[in-house]
């Protein structure tokens, strides 16, 4: 690769970390070609998008990045995979998947709205973490809650009301 070409490389990688809302850092070293590939078409089917870099690489893009990205560099070492996903814990839910058949991927770091989490002993608790709209799901939920409640007993009040009128008229006088 040339150095415009890293350059230029760099400089996307850049904008995509800034712009990303979350990313996994995994170690996919190890992994044979069908177990590669078979993760790569996990990838695609779920759209989250695999890239392999090089650390060096990485490590001058997050510098560039403009975002606090320090905690990482101690864990660049080794082969270095990055994912990115819209839905932010779609990539750990890929990982627990994937490594019921085999070792890796392994979970270097991740970056999640503003959090960063270090080490594959993240991953359980980055599975369970609710997604923005997730999140805004349940709120709008517990909203409507109050309002249905108030609705139903107002319908339930309604009938019974006209059960108390027609059993009244119907009474002898």
């Amino acid at each position: 690769m040339k150095k415009s070409e890293k350059n230029q490389f760099i400089d996307d990688l850049a904008e995509q970390l800034k712009e990303a809302g979350s990313f996994y850092l995994t170690d996919t070293s190890a992994l044979n070609a069908e177990a590669t590939s078979r993760l790569r078409r996990t990838c695609f089917k779920r759209n989250v998008q695999l890239k392999v870099v090089k650390n060096t690489l990485l490590k001058k893009a997050l510098e560039k990045s403009g975002k606090s990205f320090d905690e990482f560099f101690p864990i660049l070492k080794g082969d270095t995979s990055i994912m990115f996903a819209e839905i932010a814990n779609d990539p750990a839910k890929l990982i627990k998947e994937f490594r019921r058949t085999s070792p890796k991927p392994i979970l270097k770091g991740a970056f999640i709205e503003e959090s960063i989490y270090l080490g594959d002993d993240q991953l359980d608790a980055l599975v369970n973490v609710k997604s923005r709209l997730e999140l805004i799901g349940d709120l709008i939920g517990l909203l409507q809650s109050p309002a249905k409640n108030v609705i139903s007993a107002l319908q339930s009040g309604s009938r019974n009301l006209s059960g108390i009128v027609k059993t009244l008229s119907e009474k002898p006088e």
